[in-house]
């Protein structure tokens, strides 16, 4: 077993101040394990609660607005106001989580943000008027914007370097799960031979609480990151936590786990960093990687906007699809969403970030493109459009997962948590607020001509967004955090890659 008296001497100080640690070593050098799987269940787990919450507000819209829904709220106000406030609020919560995250750490802002999630969905289901209805969504919004931030920073610290992108891909696709669950789910709740017209909606809520409270159990067996603690001075916590998980592997195999090898890092104490210092390093120090990280972010968020947002719309409207079975068209485009990083996240480890980043953002561009000419000439129905969404996502999933995956590893460890929520925030604000308004008035117009704007919209940002990461992006496949960007509080930065 670990034995913690021989590993102390990798939390020695040189000098004063100054602590040597090769616990970024040590945590890459283990195998998958038990330990690693429950990070993975308590902490990815909660992007299957966004894609349902997302998911089940969509499909309810018409529901919400009848009479006798008991809430006086319309169709419109659901599908732009209240898909603008959620949105709003996520990016609000991501920047105050982030910010908070970076400088109390990941585990004390993952327990919080999830309780703000659970809250404010519950209380939705008590909503009784639109200003009520929208106050909850941006306080769940703003609790889903936190876990981003706290959740993605907190994974890659925790989860070996070898399979950093396919597992980070993974846990970001299970949205996905979430936005399956919530289309079957619909179906059934809004049958009103099984739920009265103002119990289905708020049903709907409550599959989130119950799923929320489940991942809440497990999450407090999560431990801190010890990248963060190492950072913050608290070495001998870091020691504890790597010790543990080594402890645990070697229960597990059955056998001694191998001597971890390079160079430890020499970091310095130093105190919590200003919002300015996070600023002026993610972009006066790294200007490259910001315009690779926004470019990312607002593709994907536009491209996203453009298919998903209005696909109810768009098969009633054109397919004269019944408003009942959208859930089973919205069921199958998520279960595509899902595989595009289940099956390829591999090759973001093995082939490399840039062309396989570039090449999901390029090919799920042109595939939109592809579709929107399609549709202009009439030669879709509902089950080839579909076909259509569905292979354009299964690209644009595995690229878009990777987006938080880039931003996480290319800034440096002091400014991560930050660095996804500002990210985050800015590409979801351009794209998930503007989108909205914008792809509404363009998909319910009920002119093909403005639907095919709207693709064609989508599929340009991505396609750039593509062509910067093969033109800037960064070779990350593989390398320790600390190799990729130096903490800011180290005292000789490792060599970058």
């Amino acid at each position: 077993m670990a034995d913690p008296a021989k590993s102390s001497h990798c939390a020695r100080q040189p000098a004063p101040g100054v602590i040597a640690t090769d616990v970024p070593t040590r945590l890459d050098r283990l195998p998958w394990s038990r330990w690693h799987w429950r990070i993975v269940i308590g902490l990815g787990t909660v992007w299957i609660l966004d894609g349902l919450e997302v998911t089940i507000v969509g499909n309810m819209a018409g529901r919400l607005a009848q009479n006798g829904s008991g809430i006086a709220i319309t169709t419109t106000q659901v599908t732009t106001v209240a898909a603008a406030v959620y949105v709003a609020g996520a990016c609000t919560g991501a920047l105050f989580f982030g910010w908070l995250t970076d400088r109390l750490g990941r585990k004390k802002l993952f327990m919080v943000t999830l309780a703000v999630y659970l809250a404010a969905t519950a209380v939705t289901a008590l909503s009784w008027t639109a200003w009520f209805f929208f106050l909850c969504r941006f306080f769940t919004g703003f609790g889903i914007g936190g876990e981003y931030a706290a959740i993605n920073s907190a994974i890659d610290e925790l989860i070996p370097a070898r399979v950093r992108g396919r597992v980070d891909l993974i846990i970001n696709g299970s949205f996905w799960v979430g936005a399956a669950i919530g289309a079957f789910a619909s179906i059934a709740l809004l049958d009103t031979a099984l739920f009265a017209t103002d119990v289905g909606w708020r049903l709907a809520f409550g599959i989130g609480v119950v799923l929320g409270l489940a991942i809440l159990l497990v999450r407090r067996h999560v431990p801190e990151s010890p990248r963060w603690l190492f950072t913050h001075g608290r070495a001998l916590e870091a020691e504890q936590v790597v010790i543990e998980a080594e402890q645990a592997v070697e229960r597990e195999s059955g056998r001694p786990l191998p001597a971890a090898t390079g160079e430890p890092i020499l970091i310095r104490e130093r105190a919590p960093l200003g919002f300015d210092t996070i600023v002026r390093t993610v972009i006066a120090h790294h200007p490259r990687r910001t315009a690779l990280g926004l470019a990312l972010f607002v593709g994907q968020a536009f491209l996203y906007n453009a298919v998903t947002f209005g696909y109810a719309t768009i098969l009633t409207t054109f397919f004269a699809v019944p408003e009942g079975d959208t859930g089973y068209y919205f069921a199958v485009i998520a279960v595509g969403n899902f595989l595009g990083p289940l099956l390829l996240g591999h090759l973001f480890d093995t082939l490399g970030r840039k062309p396989m980043i570039a090449g999901t953002y390029v090919g799920s561009g042109v595939l939109l493109f592809a579709t929107a000419a399609l549709f202009q000439h009439g030669e879709l129905s509902a089950a080839t459009m579909t076909a259509c969404w569905t292979a354009v996502l299964f690209l644009a999933s595995a690229g878009a997962s990777a987006a938080y995956l880039t931003v996480s590893e290319i800034f440096p460890l002091e400014t991560r948590a930050m660095s996804i929520a500002f990210f985050y925030a800015v590409g979801t604000a351009v794209g998930g607020i503007s989108g909205p308004l914008l792809f509404n008035g363009l998909v319910s117009s009920g002119k093909v001509s403005d639907t095919v704007l709207a693709f064609c919209i989508g599929a340009a940002l991505m396609t750039a967004a593509g062509l910067v990461e093969a033109a800037v992006g960064v070779r990350a496949e593989g390398g320790r955090r600390e190799s990729l960007a130096a903490p800011l509080s180290a005292v000789t930065p490792p060599e970058r890659t």
